[in-house]
């Protein structure tokens, strides 16, 4: 059966159910995981994600998993934190968004003890249906740690995407995903952070497509960044990827105009057209309208997926799901009027 013209996703993570809180075990996360697959396909929704289950920590929950789960098993970097590294860090420019490092490069960054291949052996043993897999990117990460070894914040991102690279290149998903979430509030690092972004997407041999999603930040429903799409659109340019994977329906479709000028044809568009950040459930009709305004700036053809603007691991499952089905229908009917 053949793809339709605009392809639904998720972007990566689903509440954690309460019951595998409470009871966590192996059995217990594949079986979560087999739930979140199933949900998503039974709503139509064309590449499922695993939910990202496995990375999620008590003691990190503002970020579920998103840092701590990279940076803690690498070599190199020592994850136990000092009250003299944390007075450090806060005197570091532009890290407010945390209170403390995730941890301190002591040495050359390594693999450690990682392993992606496993959690996406893992995952995709749940599923027959396509597949995107996703990874926290090396901007991302290095805007966590303090650098007491590089000597540069570009070398240290430079280090992490090295390790990351090693993993992926054994992943063969339909769609490998690279989330950054910082580089939205800085332009001005876009020239290193798209060369160690593109260190790891390049290893992506095995992957049908590879995305990098971008937002502005989600921690407990907020943003973080603060920017401008335009400012970014020689960063996209630069990312040797297929697709992006765009927050814009918190933030309105207006922006859409500087892609229609300026982004590389040969990047296709996600299209964020439902908000995480709100608990109100989108109509289809609202979603659609979404497409639809969105499509009248880009031109036919520019938009290849819709997808949540984020994650969904703040809302509840109940939002999420119904979220998720909205998507798909909203992007039906937008296909059925066009």
């Amino acid at each position: 059966m053949s793809s339709p013209a605009i392809r639904t996703t998720v972007v990566g993570s689903y509440p954690v159910p309460e019951w595998l809180i409470a009871l966590p075990s192996q059995q217990a996360l594949i079986d979560a995981t087999k739930v979140v697959f199933k949900i998503q396909e039974l709503a139509g929704i064309d590449v499922v994600v695993d939910g990202e289950l496995y990375r999620w920590d008590v003691n990190h929950p503002d970020t579920n998993g998103m840092i701590e789960y990279f940076i803690r098993p690498m070599g190199g970097i020592r994850s136990a934190i000092t009250r003299s590294d944390v007075a450090e860090f806060r005197q570091l420019e532009g890290m407010g968004f945390r209170s403390a490092p995730a941890g301190v490069v002591e040495g050359e960054i390594t693999e450690g003890t990682l392993s992606l291949v496993e959690d996406y052996k893992r995952a995709r043993a749940c599923t027959a249906h396509p597949m995107k897999f996703t990874l926290t990117g090396p901007h991302m990460l290095c805007k966590t740690l303090m650098d007491h070894h590089y000597g540069s914040r570009a070398e240290m991102a430079m280090g992490l995407a090295k390790a990351l690279a090693l993993q992926v290149a054994e992943l063969d998903p339909e769609v490998i995903q690279i989330d950054e979430a910082n580089i939205t509030g800085h332009p001005d690092e876009a020239e290193w952070a798209a060369a160690a972004i593109n260190i790891v997407l390049d290893a992506a041999t095995k992957a049908k497509e590879k995305g990098v999603h971008l937002c502005f930040g989600n921690y407990g429903g907020q943003s973080i960044q603060r920017g401008e799409w335009r400012k970014l659109i020689g960063f996209l340019n630069a990312l040797h990827c297929d697709h992006v994977v765009l927050e814009m329906a918190f933030r309105g479709y207006d922006e859409l105009q500087h892609f229609a000028e300026d982004l590389d044809p040969r990047i296709g568009l996600g299209l964020g057209v439902i908000d995480i950040k709100v608990n109100t459930v989108e109509s289809p009709e609202t979603v659609a309208a979404r497409i639809e305004a969105a499509a009248k700036i880009m031109g036919e053809g520019r938009i290849q997926w819709v997808h949540p603007d984020c994650g969904f691991w703040m809302n509840k499952r109940s939002i999420a799901d119904r979220k998720i089905a909205a998507l798909v229908q909203g992007r039906d009917l937008f296909l059925g009027r066009s």
